[in-house]
């Protein structure tokens, strides 16, 4: 199991931030996500495995003025 802002999650062995991100079904396009207070950007979503126990915190981007 996993935490993803607060909520459980089933972990599966080998997955990525990539595999998390369609599991959610989520269609936000984020750039950043916080494995473990480890800050990961996009480009590494594929190849950053989750460990089990991990805590995410999903990072929308936010623009002001």
């Amino acid at each position: 199991m996993i935490s993803v802002d607060d909520k459980n999650h089933p972990w599966q062995e080998s997955m990525t931030v990539s595999d998390l991100l369609k599991d959610l079904e989520d269609q936000y396009p984020y750039v950043v996500i916080r494995v473990n207070n480890k800050y990961i950007s996009k480009p590494n979503f594929e190849k950053t495995l989750i460990p089990e126990n991990a805590i995410v915190h999903l990072m929308p981007m936010i623009a002001g003025g």
